[in-house]
């Protein structure tokens, strides 16, 4: 079942335009582990808000369980603006189709922006011999392999799903808590390779400690233009984004989402920014409102359709 995301306005009484942010510090929450790109994010967000918006912005760590405890902090938060969630879109995607019992209902959060968007790389610890995509799935179809991901429910768990039913090859899911414990893994050969995010692989495919075989996005990636898409490479079913997302409670009155709105949309468009997004192999994306609320429910639909395909669970 499709989610369905807030768009309405709030009946709780707007804040004066000019009266936000005053009270207190606003809390940036990320629902992941310190140092991925959403942490990242909301550093670099905060460091400019502070500044356009005279007030002080703080982050708060409080990753687990796919993003849902962050999420569930934040849409039981006080919706007056001072508390927003950074993280991805399968926190809001996936895991409604993938946890028995979710801590928040969807209607509890709206988007306020989809800041940024980028693939993944599948990779391969070298000692397997895979020096491409169809190498991989001969390999996984002989034997089964193992593939670590960033976590349940996380952009790689579902893309090591997809592959197998695509492709009919053996790979066994093995879930971490994070992108780094899992790139480490993949690094010693406690898995045979993974779906992670791009960077966190870049520095060890340059240093031949691991064999970059595609990035799932739609684009090759600016980091490293050598790498093929899994388009290119022949397996166009596999391609998959992560979408970058804020969030607020859905109560939060629609005078200061706009501010944050607008806040965002000028943080966004600074060249340190676009810098940094380059740095982190994200594209920009910028869309808010119903626009932004539109995209993750037609998101989650799809797969949803992938989800009740290849049986994926949290493990």
């Amino acid at each position: 079942m499709a989610l369905i995301f807030t768009l309405g306005l709030s009946a709780t009484p707007a804040l004066a335009q000019g009266t936000y942010p005053a009270a207190k510090p606003v809390t940036f929450v990320n629902a992941f582990p310190p140092g991925g790109p959403a942490d990242i994010l909301a550093r670099s967000v905060a460091s400019i808000l502070q500044t356009s918006l005279k007030q002080s912005f703080v982050v708060e760590n409080k990753p687990g369980a796919g993003g849902n405890l962050g999420a569930d902090y934040v849409a039981k938060s006080r919706p007056d603006g001072y508390t927003v969630m950074f993280g991805i879109d399968t926190t809001f995607t996936v895991n409604p189709h993938i946890y028995k019992n979710m801590p928040f209902k969807p209607g509890d959060l709206k988007p306020l922006m989809i800041m940024a968007s980028s693939g993944l790389l599948v990779g391969v610890n070298p000692s397997t011999g895979i020096k491409s995509m169809n190498d991989l799935v001969a390999q996984a179809k002989a034997k089964t392999l193992n593939f670590g991901s960033a976590g349940s429910g996380s952009p790689g768990h579902l893309a090591v799903q997809l592959f197998t039913e695509v492709t009919k090859a053996r790979l066994n899911h093995i879930p971490y808590k994070g992108n780094t414990p899992a790139v480490t893994a993949v690094l010693s050969g406690e898995v045979d390779g993974g779906v992670l995010a791009t960077p966190g692989m870049l520095p060890y495919v340059k240093a031949g400690k691991v064999t970059a075989l595609a990035v799932t996005s739609q684009q090759r990636s600016r980091l490293a233009p050598n790498i093929p898409t899994v388009a290119e490479a022949g397996f166009k079913e596999l391609g998959q984004e992560v979408l970058y997302v804020a969030m607020v409670p859905a109560a939060t009155p629609e005078p200061v989402v706009q501010i944050l709105q607008r806040a965002f949309t000028d943080a966004f468009a600074r060249p340190d920014m676009q810098a940094r997004l380059n740095t982190l192999d994200l594209q920009p994306d910028g869309a808010t409102g119903a626009a932004a609320a539109k995209r993750l429910a037609d998101v989650s639909a799809h797969y949803a359709q992938i989800i009740r395909t290849t049986g994926m669970k949290v493990e």
